[in-house]
């Protein structure tokens, strides 16, 4: 690629230099998907039990660490395997464009974990030992998510291990906690929230469709094609509001959580924003709007929960 185009990528996805660099390497947009399941687990939790502040704290950054090293070895590994170039839209872009060491970026991914073990360790001392398992293999499927022989990323089931262990098991982990326990009402809560971060990878790779087939992934978009993955998307996100209103109805959830259908909008903007689209820069738009779809969600859903824990 000529400097001239380069400068177009860069211009076009308003990337800056400096700390943004940086910043731009986290994946921001994505990060949304650890903020949330620990804040609703949290939320669930004080609905039974007295928060402990520093645990919730520890455990939100924990989480976000290890999500933020698994987009950079992400980063790492697509470009050491050449599935990145200067051209690829959603990466960080701070190999192939801004010039970073790709040694860099994985030694920086490496600190992150070792933070995050720290944490850990610290959780540990304060709830129970066993959660050191349940964190190791979660950081293990994380370096795996793209690292490793055969990467889960590239298999069709990239969206049911992101959602299923940074949505359902971040919230397991953030009750017990601070419960001492796990219910099947915190369970049954977790499998919206893992729906619509399972649907941010899934945006993901709808965008990235054409170039994944012709580096060989076989993600879900790609068995699918285009049009029907973008349709799964629609379904799942019906199916999270659907599971939202059973619960209301049930009692597992409290009647103030009608107030996550503001989120409606927005999912439906996200359909509308792909539905018709070829090219990643295009579809870039819907993809973030897919991680704020998350973001809404999840906020709206624990920011119920704390209004029933005062009412």
């Amino acid at each position: 690629m000529n400097k001239t185009n380069k400068d177009h990528i860069k211009q076009t996805l308003n990337e800056r230099g400096g700390f943004q660099v940086w910043w731009r390497l986290l994946r921001p947009h994505t990060l949304t998907a650890s903020f949330v399941p620990v804040f609703v687990g949290t939320m669930i939790a004080i609905n039974d039990t007295a928060l402990h502040v520093w645990l919730f704290l520890a455990m939100l950054v924990a989480s976000m660490l290890i999500q933020s090293a698994t987009n950079m070895f992400n980063e790492y590994y697509d470009y050491v395997r050449g599935l990145d170039t200067e051209e690829s839209v959603g990466i960080g872009g701070t190999i192939v464009r801004d010039g970073i060491k790709p040694k860099t970026v994985l030694n920086l991914a490496l600190a992150f974990y070792v933070i995050s073990l720290l944490l850990g360790i610290y959780i540990c001392m304060e709830s129970n030992w066993w959660i050191a398992v349940i964190g190791l293999v979660s950081m293990a499927l994380g370096y795996f998510y793209t690292g490793g022989p055969i990467p889960i990323a590239y298999t069709p089931l990239g969206e049911l291990f992101s959602g299923f262990f940074m949505g359902t098991v971040i919230i397991g982990i953030s009750y017990f906690i601070q419960t001492g326990t796990v219910t099947s009402e915190a369970l049954f809560i977790s499998i919206p929230v893992a729906i619509f971060i399972g649907c941010i990878m899934l945006a993901n790779n709808i965008r990235d469709l054409d170039g994944d087939k012709k580096n060989g992934r076989k993600t879900i978009a790609i068995l699918l094609g285009r049009p029907n993955a973008v349709r799964l998307l629609a379904l799942l996100f019906v199916f999270a509001y659907i599971l939202t209103t059973l619960y209301m109805i049930l009692g597992i959830l409290p009647i103030w959580s009608v107030i996550t259908y503001l989120g409606i909008i927005l999912a439906i903007k996200v359909i509308k924003n792909f539905w018709g689209k070829t090219q990643p820069l295009e579809m870039m738009p819907a993809m973030i709007a897919t991680g704020k779809t998350n973001s809404i969600y999840g906020f709206l859903l624990g920011l119920s929960l704390f209004i029933h824990h005062l009412f």
